[in-house]
């Protein structure tokens, strides 16, 4: 059995960004209650090497907060990140079913 496409880390991210476009600040909330705290600085570097892997595709767009026009980085998963988070959740799964079963591949 072959070990995952992506570290838990990543997972969780691409797991957060979920199915359709979600603006950074809400994937790093929602990594927060699930108890990933991740610095902003650590999380958008996270995001770059995912937009490099092809995993995710970011796109900026502009937001009026108070008056003001704010520059936000938005994200959803590429074909190729739904795919890959697919195989890491099986991988997992099999663990938790197949105890062991990576020792006997």
């Amino acid at each position: 059995m072959a070990l995952p496409p992506l570290t838990s880390l990543q997972a969780a991210i691409l797991d957060a960004v979920g199915a359709r476009e979600t603006a950074g600040h809400k994937v790093r909330e929602c990594l927060k209650q699930q108890g990933v705290v991740i610095s902003g600085p650590a999380f958008y570097q996270a995001m770059a090497r995912l937009e490099e892997a092809d995993f995710v595709m970011g796109r900026y767009e502009n937001e009026v907060v108070e008056g003001q026009v704010i520059k936000r980085r938005v994200y959803r998963l590429s074909g190729h990140g739904k795919s890959a988070l697919q195989d890491t959740i099986r991988f997992y799964h099999g663990m938790v079913t197949n105890p062991g079963g990576l020792a006997h591949a």
